[in-house]
């Protein structure tokens, strides 16, 4: 036979086949072209018994190699000067929880779009185990957040005159956040939720004793820890609402990390004092175990009981807000005359406006056809401003949230803008709406992933606004295991297209939409293509579509016992179905339907199940250390004397993967 077919049959290379046969008993020459008929059954049966030990060699050591190679591996990372958050936690291929908690625990509080200085970020790198490079300057790096404090704060200090507080009102999903700003500023925006839950983040004024008050409301879910943060970072009080009824929970311990972190004046609104049975002592107790004292027990923490429902101590509660704001108002202050910065509350494309952002101004004042920048990129002119009622102005004032028409394309949520001086050149914008340019995460096909890899659930995400999309997908790669993990193949704002269900298509992924509908034309192409869709209004169902879908790609269990070794000592007969073999067990026990490793010296050469157990002359089910007995086996690789056999049990079962959400 012609050696080139043998190789085919083999499924080898023909230069493989004639390395390998001498070790096989072959010697057929290292340019040998034809192999003799006769001994080609032979080669065969013996390639294939060498690819057997081969893979079980393979099977059996893969663990240590990889613990091997994960000691071996020296993983290195380049940092410029200053990075973003997000980007950061995709340089190193680390979920963004991970990269944040760590940031925390250097007392470092930053969202995922705010940026981090290299010393700060080589430091968290190198905790994470990771061996930090600089990379060259080319001059394309942004401003720090050691900058933009710099920005914010330059002014004359004659012209500083006081501006409105801006309140963050934070605490766990349900306790009544929404609610209680609809009591403070008389409106319903609870009623507009889907679900009940608050989606995005908005910004809102009121008037106190002729005194304007911004209030940020943050939504409660877990999923928006990130805007809570940024929430933080931008006001100068917060309130912190504990559901009398319910009192801690995990997100107000999350709330009270933030607000300590930020170093915010904090007020404590104890709402819901109009349901029956409720104890204020005890949520008090709870809350002083976490520094939190009230003041009547000698504290200085100032705790207002409300009632969102009926309005009862909404009027105390505005009032400590003016007078912890008073005890800070030195910080309180801005210079109304200079150019204006503020940062990015809320951004999104809108059908018929275009990219449309809103802005909580910090310093200055923002007028009319005002020009736009932020990282020294020009983002456009202000052409229109609305105040949190829909009234169109002309200026906003230090304190004031507005929203801003006039972006070539929308900005990032908690993005610095800045009206730059007259004349100044201007970088041209680089991104669309905001998302392109974000790092795009690799996508994961199925044709990538070998036995024993991770499996990857590819996401093409579509949500109507910024903070929402950014939400989501900070939620989405926390769901993360050894086994299975999110991979968003692609992102952005507005409607789901045909090019997104080509996308999921290319990527074997699935089309998310938060807000959104979808295009006749994609619903046609997603139908033919066998693509699915899933959009929704709120986000639970979201979270637990994709939860969901994890659960169903993770591997059975395999719980492996093992059990003992026995040592063979003889060898008495082989047939088709097995082969017996007299031997002493070594170690621990061997049972009737044990799975069976054979070696011959410390290398695997087969494996098979136990069949028969003799013990005498009489069959048993089990045979203990020490014992011998006879012993039938399915291997078929001839056993000789002095072969170890290792017997262990299997079971299988589904395995439940512990996910957020």
């Amino acid at each position: 036979m012609n050696i080139s077919e043998l190789a085919r049959r083999l499924r080898t290379n023909p230069d493989e086949l004639r390395e390998k046969l001498p070790a096989l008993g072959f010697d057929v020459g290292s340019r040998a072209i034809k192999v003799d008929d006769r001994l080609v059954g032979k080669i065969m049966a013996r390639w294939n018994e060498m690819k057997k030990k081969e893979r079980l060699r393979a099977k059996y050591k893969r663990e240590e190699k990889i613990k091997e190679e994960a000691v071996a591996r020296v993983k290195k990372v380049k940092l410029p000067k200053a990075i973003s958050v997000r980007d950061f936690a995709q340089l190193l291929g680390l979920p963004i929880n991970i990269v944040i908690a760590e940031l925390m625990n250097n007392g470092i509080l930053a969202s995922v779009n705010e940026r981090i200085d290299f010393d700060t970020a080589s430091i968290i790198a190198d905790d994470l185990g990771y061996e930090v490079v600089a990379k060259e300057d080319d001059g394309s790096e942004d401003v720090t957040d050691q900058e933009i404090k710099a920005i914010i704060g330059e002014g004359d200090k004659e012209r500083l005159e006081a501006r409105p507080p801006v309140v963050v009102v934070m605490g766990h999903v349900d306790h009544g956040k929404t609610a209680l700003l609809d009591a403070i500023r008389k409106t319903s925006v609870a009623a507009q939720e889907a679900g009940g839950i608050t989606q995005h983040i908005g910004a809102y004024q009121v008037n106190k004793k002729d005194r304007d008050i911004t209030f940020l409301d943050t939504p409660g879910h877990e999923a928006f820890t990130v805007m809570r943060s940024r929430g933080a970072k931008v006001a100068d009080v917060a309130i912190l609402v504990v559901a009398a009824d319910d009192g801690v929970q995990p997100q107000t311990l999350e709330v009270i990390k933030i607000v300590q972190a930020a170093k915010l004046p904090l007020v404590v609104a104890l709402n819901k004092i109009d349901k029956p049975d409720i104890d204020l002592q005890k949520v008090k107790t709870e809350l002083s175990k976490h520094d939190l004292i009230p003041e009547d027990w000698g504290g200085k923490t100032v705790m207002v009981p409300v009632s969102a429902k009926t309005g009862q101590g909404i009027d105390e509660l505005l009032d400590m807000i003016l007078l912890v704001a008073d005890l800070d108002k030195d910080r309180i202050r801005a210079d109304r005359s200079r150019r204006a910065v503020g940062t990015i509350i809320e951004s999104h494309v809108d059908k018929g406006e275009g990219p449309v952002a809103t802005v909580l101004v910090q310093t200055g004042t923002l007028r009319l056809n005002d020009e736009l920048a932020v990282r020294s990129q020009s983002y456009g002119r202000v052409r229109a401003m609305k105040n949190w009622h829909g009234q169109a102005i002309d200026q906003a004032p230090p304190g004031t949230p507005v929203k801003a028409l006039g972006f070539k394309v929308a900005p990032q949520v908690g993005d610095i803008v800045q009206v730059p001086e007259a004349g100044r050149e201007l970088k041209k914008v680089r991104k669309q709406y905001g998302v392109e340019k974000q790092v795009a995460t690799v996508a994961k096909t199925q044709g990538d992933e070998e036995e024993g890899e991770k499996k990857y659930l590819n996401i093409v995400l579509k949500a109507d606004v910024l903070g929402s999309l950014e939400a989501i997908i900070g939620t989405l790669e926390k769901m993360k295991t050894d086994e299975v993990a999110v991979a968003i193949v692609g992102k952005g704002l507005g409607n789901i297209t045909d090019s997104d269900v080509m996308r999921a298509e290319a990527t074997g992924g699935v089309v998310f939409g938060f807000n959104v509908l979808s295009t006749k034309e994609a619903e046609l192409l997603a139908r033919d293509q066998g693509v699915e869709i899933k959009s929704s209004k709120v986000i639970y169902d979201l979270f637990d579509e994709a939860k969901r879908r994890l659960q169903e790609m993770v591997p059975a269990e395999v719980i492996r016992t093992d059990l003992g070794k026995l040592e063979t000592l003889a060898v008495f007969k082989a047939d088709k179905s097995g082969q017996i073999v007299g031997g002493r067990v070594k170690e621990g026990k061997v049972t009737v339907g044990a799975n069976v490793v054979l070696y011959r010296g410390e290398e695997p050469i087969d494996e098979g199940k136990v069949l028969q157990l003799q013990s005498g002359k009489s069959d048993v089910q089990e045979i203990k250390q020490g014992q011998e007995c006879g012993i039938k086996v399915s291997c078929r690789t001839t056993i000789l004397t002095g072969d170890t056999m290792e017997f262990s049990t299997e079971e299988r079962k589904e395995k439940r993967i512990a996910l957020p959400v």
